[in-house]
């Protein structure tokens, strides 16, 4: 693992680092903050998944999660959004190919052989963390930004006994109906749409909901809001009685001024649940 920059931040330390990736075929980079707590022992770990377009590097430096973080000794992780590359296929829509990995495993040419995220982020780059960093692997909450919203839900949901809590801005929540989802799923997955449904948050939640608390924020103003599908999601919640707060929030719109307003209310919200976690 190639450490590319580290820099003090609100007592702890904010990491980009790389390391090759057996899942993609690639080099792949993420950024980890580590509060001052770590300096003494494992602490809590958040993950922020982001949307289409994004690095790891856009939550990092606009969402104002670490100031949060630090005040709960919580950990955050920023994962890329996509394998990247010369190698690696692309398309000249901004919502396929690179920076759009919609964490699932492709399973279709070209996308195949590089576009593996569900197992990037949900097997390798957390064996590549517990083994490395003093992060708690028993206390584990998940959040994410409209694509990275639609991938947060789908693992929790897909993952029940190791996230305590996960959360979500503007999510993508029924992409198995709407255009940010039919789309990529039939380029990364094909045309059968049963397995579609593994990735689709409101069918997860009409299956299985989710054990622990969920907290999901979207703005009114929202200029995708005809592709989120919130209502599909609000629907499923409302007919299983989950344990969950959905929340409209007045004027706001899809952007990081509206994700780094409710950030404070996010990391709150995972710190109750992840100091709840008994081993």
């Amino acid at each position: 693992m190639e450490t590319i920059s580290e820099n003090r931040c609100f007592g702890g330390t904010q990491g980009v680092y790389s390391h090759a990736s057996d899942a993609t075929g690639t080099d792949m980079t993420f950024g980890l903050f580590m509060p001052a707590e770590a300096e003494d022992g494992p602490v809590p770990v958040l993950w922020f998944l982001s949307g289409l377009t994004c690095t790891h590097e856009n939550a990092m430096t606009k969402a104002g999660a670490q100031m949060w973080a630090a005040e709960q000794g919580i950990a955050l992780v920023f994962p890329d959004t996509s394998p990247r590359g010369a190698g690696v296929p692309n398309d000249e829509a901004y919502d396929l190919g690179q920076g759009a990995g919609f964490y699932v495993n492709a399973t279709q040419d070209p996308w195949a052989e590089h576009f593996q995220m569900w197992d990037y982020v949900t097997e390798e780059l957390p064996r590549a963390l517990f083994d490395r960093f003093a992060l708690d692997e028993a206390r584990q909450g998940i959040t994410g930004h409209s694509m990275g919203g639609h991938g947060a839900l789908t693992i929790a949901m897909s993952f029940p006994e190791r996230f305590a809590s996960v959360s979500a801005f503007a999510p993508i929540c029924n992409p198995m109906e709407s255009d940010w989802g039919r789309k990529q799923f039939t380029a990364y997955l094909g045309e059968n749409t049963a397995l579609w449904e593994a990735h689709d948050a409101t069918v997860l939640m009409r299956e299985k909901g989710f054990p622990g608390p969920v907290l999901i924020d979207t703005g009114t103003a929202d200029q995708f809001g005809d592709l989120l599908k919130t209502e599909a999601l609000a629907e499923a919640i409302a007919a299983r009685r989950q344990h969950a707060t959905l929340r409209l929030q007045p004027g706001y719109d899809h952007s990081y001024f509206f994700i780094s307003t409710f950030m404070e209310d996010h990391v709150a919200f995972h710190a109750e649940a992840l100091y709840g976690v008994t081993e």
